[in-house]
């Protein structure tokens, strides 16, 4: 069984860090390229970052640029993808998905693995 599990969320205050974790069970991310997405109240959801298991390539929002960072664990058998976020606005509090596509694709699209969510609010 395919799962995507997020953490890390929570509540922080404005210009501070956070970092998301996705860690997947019954695939290898090797074979993936995996992204992170965020639905905040009212809104679409919006892709953040995304990259490729395979060959490492990055991918991000102009939100993003400059303030998030998506890395991968390369310890053997690590199925972990982080998002780490700095100097977090109330503009990013949303709900932050992870998903898992084919390699082929810049990003995972809604017909992909997708995790539950976590929810990162952003408050002073």
């Amino acid at each position: 069984q395919i799962q995507l599990v997020e953490s890390g969320g929570g509540s922080v205050q404005p210009g501070g860090p956070l970092r998301l974790s996705c860690v997947a069970s019954g695939i290898s991310f090797n074979y993936y390229v995996i992204g992170w997405f965020r639905q905040a109240p009212g809104k679409e959801r919006e892709e953040v970052s995304c990259i490729n298991g395979d060959n490492g390539r990055t991918v991000y929002a102009e939100s993003a640029k400059g303030r998030f960072t998506i890395s991968r664990d390369n310890a053997k058998n690590k199925n972990t993808v982080y998002l780490h976020m700095n100097n977090l606005k109330s503009d990013d509090t949303a709900v932050y998905y992870c998903a898992a596509g084919p390699l082929l694709r810049r990003c995972p699209t809604a017909d992909d693995f997708w995790g539950q969510g976590t929810q990162v609010t952003v408050s002073s």
